[in-house]
């Protein structure tokens, strides 16, 4: 078993309590007159040695060395006495309080103080003289006050410890909220960049492969017409979404966002793109007359849900009509989309799946319902997307 190593502190104490206890003995200075029960010689210097022995070890062994030492003071009064014997015990005392267990720090300062009591009772008691108060002051000052004062050393770390334990713990949960913070700007940026560039990219990719596969001038023409314009459009709004992230004036007013008024463009640009598909586009709006703007991260996540469910139209849509219906209710705002569902010939663009991944997350930030899927209907089988925007009544804008 290997022993505690000591204290590098602790064997300085211990080498200078004894060579001032020694030189104390070789001028024969004394706490006690020639009576004592022992005779003069080395005999005084047995609890010395003993004393500053267990300070080796007033660290590592606390309760030990405070036993042992106890020992040792008692026996120094039965020779002439040596004063480091008694100041090398009260330093045990206090390193007993400051390195113990907690327990041992809450008993010794209570234990010393009563000794101390007891003993300035008991040699007034047999004294019967008021100098015996000076026994009583002696032994407070070599056990009770280096016991108190190694609760207040002992406190005063507690209480460093656990403040430096919380500022570790506020950083460390700063850092958390940093990361946390970081991930969900990453998030938004992830989905504001595909749904802003998808559609595009979709369009350029079917009229590209169109183009490429139908050897028929008008049809190539038409295609790459389709294609620059998608190409100028996508462009744009990269540019736009690189400006916002190279932005660092600190201005806090927020860039424009699409609203619900967009839809209209929206809907014509896919009819547009997905002509040569067989697509036709409608658009329903079905909210009541006179109704307000929504608040705007709502009319953000169904413009999105639009555009993003338009490019899986013509990406995965056979050919047929996509309806886009808006309906208001009393929680807020209903928007589907249904398309024709089955196996379509002829070229489409590759997914990767993030674009439902997106709106389904758009919907949870706002505490909405997102269901996508197919479904049946009387002509057959459709792919239907339909999302639920809650709205608070105190959220709702007035209309104009």
């Amino acid at each position: 078993m290997n022993l505690p190593r000591t204290h590098r502190d602790d064997v300085l104490i211990a080498a200078a309590g004894l060579a001032c206890g020694l030189l104390l003995w070789c001028f024969g200075l004394y706490t006690q007159g020639p009576s004592s029960p022992l005779p003069d010689g080395p005999v005084v210097l047995v609890p010395l040695v003993a004393m500053t022995s267990l300070a080796l070890v007033r660290r590592t062994m606390p309760r030990t060395a405070l036993l042992a030492g106890t020992v040792a003071v008692v026996g120094d009064q039965f020779t002439r006495g040596n004063l480091m014997t008694v100041v090398m015990f009260a330093d045990i005392v206090y390193a007993a309080v400051v390195y113990g267990p907690p327990a041992s720090a809450r008993r010794i300062p209570v234990t010393t103080g009563l000794i101390s009591i007891a003993v300035t009772l008991g040699f007034l008691a047999w004294f019967r003289e008021p100098e015996a108060l000076l026994i009583g002051v002696v032994t407070a000052l070599i056990t009770f006050f280096p016991a108190l004062t190694g609760a207040v050393v002992r406190n005063h770390r507690q209480a460093a410890d656990t403040a430096r334990l919380r500022a570790e713990q506020t950083a460390l949960l700063a850092e958390m909220d940093r990361r946390q913070a970081v991930i969900a700007e990453r998030s938004r940026m992830a989905r504001e960049l595909h749904d802003m560039v998808a559609n595009h990219l979709s369009a350029i990719a079917i009229h590209s492969t169109a183009a490429l596969s139908l050897d028929d001038p008008k049809t190539s023409r038409d295609a790459l017409g389709v294609i620059r314009e998608n190409s100028v459009d996508g462009l744009a709004e990269m540019r736009r979404l690189i400006g916002l992230l190279r932005d660092t004036s600190g201005h806090d007013e927020p860039a424009a966002a699409p609203t619900l008024d967009g839809l209209d463009a929206l809907v014509r640009q896919a009819g547009v793109n997905g002509a040569a598909s067989g697509l036709t586009f409608r658009l329903v709006d079905d909210r009541a007359p006179g109704t307000g703007p929504l608040p705007a991260p709502v009319e953000l996540a169904a413009y999105r849900i639009v555009q993003e469910s338009l490019t899986n139209t013509l990406k995965h849509a056979d050919a047929g009509e996509v309806t886009v219906a808006l309906h208001s209710a009393d929680h807020g705002l209903t928007v589907q989309v249904t398309s024709a569902h089955g196996g379509r010939p002829g070229p489409r663009a590759p997914g990767s799946g993030a674009g439902l991944v997106g709106m389904r997350e758009r919907i949870a930030l706002l505490g909405g319902v997102f269901e996508a899927g197919p479904a049946q209907e009387r002509g057959g089988t459709i792919w239907r997307v339909r999302a639920e925007l809650p709205v608070a009544e105190d959220d709702k804008e007035p209309s104009a």
